[in-house]
């Protein structure tokens, strides 16, 4: 072993027959002891993806912002060079508790957590005093170029990301967050037919909105930038404005009264989708916005709307797209635009642009038919 060495407390395990370390490491040696791979190598003689730069400031700031309750999960390395681990105890309990002796000419490469590594070298220039605290680094000797690509390949290929859906169920420092989930617990028909942890509904549930459909609606309807104070005004105007919703909306009340089935309002009416939830929201922003004292007696006009799946003529190219519904962005505007215009309401500029692009479309599929 070399003389000049990092010296760290670790744990020994094995896995698949091969020793393996995981390492108390303090903030402060990140940036200096890990390192990526040159980025300016080709993919095939890297170990890993490319830096995500544009992915390192929201979570460089989420430790800043969070010093009492951050958490990072730990990074996995490959460390090239001399390793030793000197146990507590030759045998016992104590046998694999120790110290883990890294030399300091060995080439320590991440595996996985290349973004946390570059994250907290940022956070530490507002937070220095977070450099004493510890990650967990699982280490591993390293074994060559194709088990270190194994390694990340490995490590990356389960890899979930959770739903949007159960994020806004999770999530208590988000303040649209805390808002929704206080509504969807306030307006009883959220409250009944909400679908809290998937992004998705199935054919045969008997929900009818997902959590994270309620979320973006209901942030289209407040107006405020992301993380910005709510307040408590703005909880009880967004009650009160899906409560109306609902009342306007005789096909909803039929699921709630179990006269109909979830499934079937989501196969035959576009209402029935998050984009519909969307629409209304941005065009109930606006209706709030002209007629403050008087928007939830014009909220009724969406009784008349006829929301079918097979009224093609309106929603084709709107909210469904070879009669499919689509979510994107412009498609929830251009539906936007058809409540706004029912409600005798102005279009937005987007809403305006859209609709010119939208009806040329129509033209050139009506000329070529």
């Amino acid at each position: 072993m070399e003389p000049y060495t990092y010296e760290f407390t670790a744990i020994r395990g094995v896995q698949a027959g091969t020793a393996y370390y995981v390492a108390m490491c303090p903030l402060k040696l990140i940036p200096r002891l890990f390192r990526f791979d040159d980025e300016t190598l080709p993919a095939d003689l890297r170990a890993q993806r490319l830096l995500n730069r544009a992915r390192v400031p929201a979570i460089a700031r989420y430790i800043a912002d969070n010093p009492k309750e951050y958490i990072l999960s730990s990074l996995c390395a490959s460390v090239d060079g001399d390793l030793d681990f000197e146990p507590l105890a030759g045998d016992g309990p104590l046998r694999s508790v120790g110290r883990l002796r890294i030399a300091m000419t060995a080439t320590i490469l991440i595996n996985d957590g290349q973004h946390r590594r570059a994250a907290i070298e940022e956070a530490l220039r507002d937070r220095p005093y977070l450099g004493d605290e510890t990650i967990s680094v699982v280490v591993f000797a390293d074994r060559g170029l194709l088990r270190s690509q194994q390694m990340f390949a490995d490590l990356n290929i389960h890899a979930v990301k959770p739903t949007k859906s159960i994020g806004v169920l999770y999530d208590h420092r988000d303040p649209m967050s805390r808002l929704v989930r206080r509504v969807v617990s306030a307006v009883p028909l959220f409250r009944d037919f909400t679908e809290r942890e998937k992004t998705t509904i199935s054919n045969r549930s008997l929900k009818l909105f997902t959590l994270s459909a309620i979320y973006q609606a209901t942030a289209e309807f407040i107006g405020k930038p992301k993380g910005a104070d709510l307040t408590q005004a703005d909880e009880e105007h967004s009650v009160r404005f899906w409560n109306a919703v609902a009342k306007a909306m005789p096909d909803w009340q039929s699921v709630a009264q179990r006269r109909i089935a979830a499934a079937d309002l989501r196969r035959d009416y576009v209402h029935a989708h998050g984009i519909a939830l969307q629409a209304i929201a941005i065009a109930g922003a606006q209706l709030v916005a002209l007629y403050p004292e008087a928007w939830d007696t014009r909220l009724e006009a969406l009784r008349q709307l006829d929301w079918s799946r097979s009224n093609v003529d309106l929603w084709e190219g709107r909210a469904l797209i070879g009669g499919r519904v689509n979510k994107a962005r412009t498609n929830v505007i251009l539906v936007s635009n058809i409540i706004l215009q029912h409600f005798g309401l102005p279009l937005t500029t987007e809403g305006e642009r859209l609709e010119r692009m939208h009806t040329c479309d129509a033209s050139e599929v009506m000329v070529n038919a």
